[in-house]
């Protein structure tokens, strides 16, 4: 995997475990570069949109025990993303915090709302209609909610994504990709000095 310089607020993350090595790294400051690799195209193309549509540079280098399934792939470099983001965000001052919006692709809507408030909590109100395993290694339609949750939970964020309506999954779960992306795009931008919580922390 190619090299990226980082600038501005960055996050690193690396996570080692009998079931997967994990690298992250990942830059809020950044123009959308992405260099994915996690074994799992369909995950790769998830996470190229989650930078490209935030406009962060984000590297990800995952091995995995794909032969036995995609679910420890999928959860450890989520994890190991929302602490990357965990830690790019720092003391939060400045930030705007709150984001939210409807996102479209085709016929599937996704709303997204999100609060980096330093309050693990997620709400997922998006059913799956059954469908077989996308791309080679499969991935499992039902991980985009572990993904996304383990994503956000360890980013200590409360998000809230809920389908207003939409029957192609693919479009589903890119939509969600999408929403959380440009949620966190507006919700990370620096716009003031003080940290935005009458805690004054978060």
């Amino acid at each position: 995997m190619s090299e990226m310089e980082l600038s501005g607020r960055v996050g690193r993350c690396e996570r080692s475990t009998a079931e997967t090595k994990v690298f992250v790294e990942l830059s809020l400051d950044g123009t959308g570069r992405c260099d994915i690799s996690t074994g799992l195209p369909f995950f790769d193309h998830m996470l190229d949109q989650l930078g490209r549509h935030g406009g962060f540079d984000l590297r990800v280098e995952t091995t995995g025990d794909l032969h036995v399934d995609s679910h420890h792939t999928v959860e450890d470099t989520s994890l190991a993303i929302g602490e990357a983001l965990k830690t790019a965000l720092g003391d939060k001052a400045g930030i705007r915090r709150f984001a939210s919006g409807r996102f479209p692709l085709d016929e599937a809507l996704v709303d997204i709302a999100l609060d980096l408030s330093g309050r693990p909590h997620v709400e997922w109100h998006v059913p799956m209609p059954e469908v077989l395993p996308l791309g080679t290694p499969p991935f499992d339609p039902q991980l985009a909610e572990h993904a996304i949750t383990s994503l956000a939970t360890a980013a200590s964020m409360t998000l809230h994504v809920e389908l207003v309506r939409g029957r192609n999954v693919h479009h589903i779960i890119e939509a969600a990709f999408k929403g959380l992306a440009r949620s966190l795009r507006d919700a990370v931008r620096v716009e003031g000095r003080g940290v935005p919580s009458t805690k004054g922390v978060l």
